[in-house]
């Protein structure tokens, strides 16, 4: 790591087979785990914490203060886990006192010129596509996989092992294991190829398109789904993920795909 090209401010902890290109820039109050490589005119600012084996590639900028007007000056965190790959010119801003922090899981890429806000809240094993953009307070979950181009307004959450169409705008709350695409954001089916690719077996597969066709293939409104889901249909943690998940969300989750979406 003792390259003469780069600098990095006493304060910082670095383990010591971390690789500093030339031209990159370490703050105060910044730790790097094991085995992490940081690719030259890379900025890491203060509160980061970047995990072990992690690849940052060059211009990326990650800790900078939110680019939020409420933004006090507050120490906060952005937190990267382990085995992650942060593509060119990706930007990862720190959180603010709403969270304190801004988090990225484990196994993550996150590809190029992609922004993720403040107070944003990635899972374990998530893809997010060259220029997607995360407004403040996004949650990710696992396995999910944001299509490049997306915006995805603040405050919306995603659920785990969801694939969003690229191009897409996000101004509701995609449930977990569903497809979304077209315009305005729709249901369009469940992700079974990446559920069969992470080893669910097709008994659980359709037990999941059992549930989302009462969600939004039956004319029911939401309620009445949710009721008839939970009647007709036997408690399994998978079912359970999706009704809490309708339940608590606070934007509303994207409707079904119909000829009067066009």
């Amino acid at each position: 790591m003792n390259q003469p090209l780069a600098y990095v401010h006493p304060g910082a902890k670095i383990a010591k087979n971390v690789v500093i290109e030339p031209f990159t820039t370490i703050h105060n109050n910044v730790i790097i785990g094991d085995g992490t490589w940081i690719g030259s005119n890379v900025t890491i600012m203060e509160g980061a914490r970047i995990g072990k084996n992690c690849n940052i590639f060059p211009g990326a900028v990650i800790s900078a203060v939110p680019q939020d007007l409420k933004f006090g000056g507050e120490d906060s965190l952005a937190i990267i886990g382990d085995n992650c790959t942060i593509r060119e010119c990706v930007t990862i801003n720190r959180g603010t006192i709403a969270s304190g922090q801004t988090t990225i899981g484990n196994n993550c890429l996150i590809m190029a010129a992609a922004h993720i806000a403040h107070d944003c809240h990635v899972g374990d094993n998530a893809i997010i596509v060259n220029g997607v953009l995360l407004g403040g307070h996004v949650t990710v979950g696992n396995y999910a996989v944001i299509g490049g181009l997306s915006a995805v307004h603040q405050f919306i959450s995603i659920g785990d092992h969801a694939m969003i169409s690229g191009g897409s705008l996000l101004r509701k709350d995609v449930p977990p294991y569903t497809k979304a695409a077209k315009e305005p954001l729709s249901y369009v089916g469940i992700n079974s190829v990446g559920l069969r690719r992470r080893g669910f077996t097709t008994e659980k597969i359709r037990e999941i398109q059992d549930i989302y066709r009462i969600l939004y293939q039956k004319n029911y409104n939401t309620t009445q789904a949710i009721g008839i889901i939970e009647a007709e249909m036997e408690a399994t943690p998978e079912r359970d993920e999706i009704l809490d998940f309708i339940r608590n969300s606070s934007r509303g989750v994207m409707k079904g795909y119909t000829s009067s979406t066009l």
